[in-house]
């Protein structure tokens, strides 16, 4: 993991103060200058609605709290991105969705795997955000990781998706640290019918998408399947002769979803899907122990889930999730030892393996080398059961309340050495009261335990939100959230067991594992073996929700305004030659960011900007170097990790316009500064024309991407010939 030092800002308390007051000011002037007579309380038939349907008039949200409730009564800030308008940008994967969220950013580690983060502190492992997809939580059992190369979420699918930024542990648990995704997929009865979509693009971008459905009174269903193909990056290193990138994916997914309607007081989701393929590995980039072939990932991976909703009475609502998910990665590749490491490894000794070197200490490359195959297989799945109970008392007192429970299981020779499970169990609630049409108070948390730490933790959020006429209002929010280790984290046993060992005169080693512990390369840094506790975060925000209509449209701004303090933050490296994780870094963050659209018939703009500012110190015990001497420069080191994907600005422009003849054209500019001493930019263009017949419709579009900056973004070895990429779509549907 090649990791460059982050560009610390310095942390100013005053100037997040003064800026509050100054929102603060501006948001209650223009809340009174478009005051409105308070909102009516819905009827029963409405209230009944509001479980399933989303209010045009206020937008709603679901994931803040569980509880569907418009922006003026959300106990924080929630992005909302609806799938028609990812669809209309042209956005060619799901991560890159995130560009549109502030605060929020995207790049590619190791070989092109994508990665997002809210507010940094990831790098190669993104634990610290809960993702959802229809509630079924999408990240890796044990290792705790998202696989955005592998979710199986056709962007044709997408309802919307829901971010709420900022801790919301007291909704989700431990793994929602910095915030939850939360991507809500299309209703069958919206999908029925047949349809089908290709694209074709720049570095063999190849994606297909088909499914058919129907909907009826009694039962709806959907299956659909697509293809993701590409290429990933063109090469490693340039120069005369640039050496190419093994990066590229193959996946195939199948995914059905259906809706038994019993009826008016019970329904049924039944969902389920396979995912196959593979993943590409560069063995420069991924291998171990010396690779000489890539060590591509085949993958298996499947899901069952099914949601039972009953709706006693209006003012009523519970439902029953059971879901099964498994994980199952496959992935092998040829190495080649020289003799001089066999020797080491004969005599007990420490291994040095050096890439494309093949030197060892003591010795040096000669005489015959040891081939055999290793692998890092590993399957884990999860098991989760949920019940949620959400009473509306009246239309100022609401309560979401439930209980869940999650086992997860891993299987895997190379990271565990064998087989294990961890538990969680969960008691959460969250209670809405308006004691008066101008002020909405929100109190929740989450009770959880989990075997990795045999603990149990509590975390709470309070907010007071203050509504200033119909389509205003004012939040205050302070909320406290818990990380735990994952399973890989705090019990690993990690080695490669050698296998298909030539020649005659290495058979011994036929079925020998290879330890971390053999080839640590900074032996004294090392902490396998070191429990590891709980991170923590503590979150103050002010935020400002407002919509102003106009005559023939709507402004709508969204502003935050955040103060975290985030403690015994778990830094360092997770690499079989590099184990230094701990919990030893404290991180100061702060800062503002605004979301803001405006929408005409027939046109969209929306604009998002985020800025951080982050201050870091070192906690942990002192790190001494292989002398025994105080090192200080390891220990900013591991500060300096915590910040690899923190960015100072960041943001997005995004226009949607509907043009002559039935063309529909977009643009969406991103940006990303100070992100690794670098900086991202990228504006796409898209035209679309759109045909309407009787009995069919259809669609062909163009899209451009164009990378302003063509410096690489993440690392050097991200490198794209062309800063033009095109892509050609057409679809239809019956």
């Amino acid at each position: 993991m090649s990791v460059t030092n982050f560009d610390k800002t310095a942390f100013r308390p005053t100037a997040f103060y003064r800026t509050n007051v100054t929102v603060m000011v501006l948001a209650t002037a223009v809340s009174l200058v478009s005051m409105d007579t308070a909102a009516q309380s819905p009827d029963g038939d409405a209230q009944l609605a509001g479980f399933y349907g989303f209010n045009d008039e206020i937008p709603e949200v679901l994931t803040t709290t569980r509880l569907r409730q418009p922006k003026t009564r959300v106990p924080g800030t929630t992005t909302v991105i609806e799938g028609e308008m990812i669809r209309d940008l042209g956005i060619m994967n799901l991560v890159e969705v995130f560009r549109l969220v502030p605060g929020m950013v995207v790049a590619e580690v190791g070989s092109n795997s994508p990665v997002t983060t809210y507010h940094g502190t990831v790098h190669y492992e993104q634990r610290r955000m809960q993702v959802l997809v229809d509630g079924r939580t999408a990240h890796r059992a044990t290792l705790s990781d998202m696989d955005w190369q592998t979710m199986p979420v056709p962007l044709e699918l997408i309802e919307r998706i829901e971010v709420s930024r900022g801790p919301n542990s007291a909704a989700y648990g431990i793994n929602a640290f910095l915030g939850t995704i939360n991507i809500i997929t299309r209703n069958p009865a919206d999908t029925s019918g047949v349809e089908i979509r290709a694209i074709r693009g720049s570095r063999n971008y190849v994606r297909t998408f088909a499914s058919v459905g129907d909907a009826n009174d009694s039962y709806d269903w959907r299956l659909a399947f697509e293809k993701r193909k590409f290429d990933g990056f063109d090469y490693q290193s340039g120069g005369p002769d640039p050496e190419p990138f093994h990066d590229g994916h193959n996946i195939n997914s199948f995914n059905y979803s259906s809706r038994l309607k019993v009826n008016s007081g019970f329904n049924a989701d039944i969902r389920l899907g396979v995912v196959d393929g593979v993943n590409e590995q560069d063995k420069d980039r991924s291998g171990e122990l010396e690779a000489v072939g890539h060590p591509d990932i085949d993958l298996r991976d499947y899901y069952l889930q099914t949601q039972l909703n009953f709706t006693p009475s209006n003012n009523h609502f519970f439902h029953i999730l059971a879901s099964f998910e498994n994980y199952d990665r496959r992935q092998q590749w040829p190495i080649e030892l020289p003799e001089t490491a066999v020797d080491c490894l004969a005599n007990g000794d420490l291994l040095f393996l050096k890439a494309n070197k093949g030197l060892c200490f003591p010795g040096s490359p000669g005489g015959i080398p040891l081939t055999a195959e290793v692998n890092a297989d590993s399957e884990d799945s999860r098991f989760e059961l949920e019940l949620q109970d959400t009473l509306l008392f009246s239309d100022d007192l609401k309560l979401v309340t439930g209980i869940g429970f999650r086992e997860d299981t891993y299987r895997s020779e190379t990271y565990f050495n064998g087989r294990g499970n961890n538990h969680q169990s969960r008691v959460f609630g969250n209670l809405e009261y308006s004691p008066t049409t101008w002020l909405t108070l929100n109190g929740g948390g989450n009770w959880e335990r989990t075997t990795t730490t045999d603990e149990g933790y509590f975390s709470p959020r309070v907010a007071a939100n203050f509504i200033l006429g119909n389509n205003h209002a004012l939040r205050f929010v302070f909320s406290k959230a818990v990380r735990t280790p994952d399973g890989f984290e705090q019990n690993p046993d990690y080695g490669y067991t050698l296998r298909n060992v030539e020649p005659a005169k290495y058979a011994g080693y036929e079925g020998y594992r290879v330890n971390s512990t053999d080839v640590w390369k900074h032996y004294s840094y090392v902490t396998l073996g070191e429990t590891l506790k709980e991170e923590t975060i503590v979150s103050r925000e002010i935020s400002y929700f407002g919509q102003f209509p106009m005559e023939t449209g709507q402004l709508s701004l969204e502003v935050r305004l955040f103060k975290d303090e985030l403690r015994d933050m778990i830094s360092g490296v997770i690499q079989f030659k590099d184990w230094t994780i701990d919990n030893n870094v404290a991180l100061d963050q702060e800062g503002v960011e605004i979301e803001a659209s405006l929408e005409f018939p027939g046109t969209t703009f929306r604009a998002s900007y985020g800025y951080l500012e982050q201050d870091g110190w070192y906690t942990g015990p002192v790190i001494r170097d292989e002398n025994g001497n105080p090192d200080p420069a390891r220990q900013e080191y591991n500060v300096d990790l915590l910040g690899r994907m923190s960015a100072r600005h960041s943001g997005s422009l995004a226009l949607i316009q509907d043009l002559p003849f039935g063309i529909r054209g977009s643009s969406a500019y991103y940006w990303a500064d100070k992100f690794r001493s670098s900086r991202f930019e990228r504006i796409d263009f898209r035209l679309a024309k759109r045909f309407f017949q009787p009995r069919y419709s259809a669609e062909l579009a163009l899209t451009m991407q164009h990378y302003i900056n063509e410096e690489p973004d993440m690392s050097s070895a991200n490198n794209i010939a062309d800063p033009n990429q095109l892509f050609v779509e057409a679809g239809i549907r019956f």
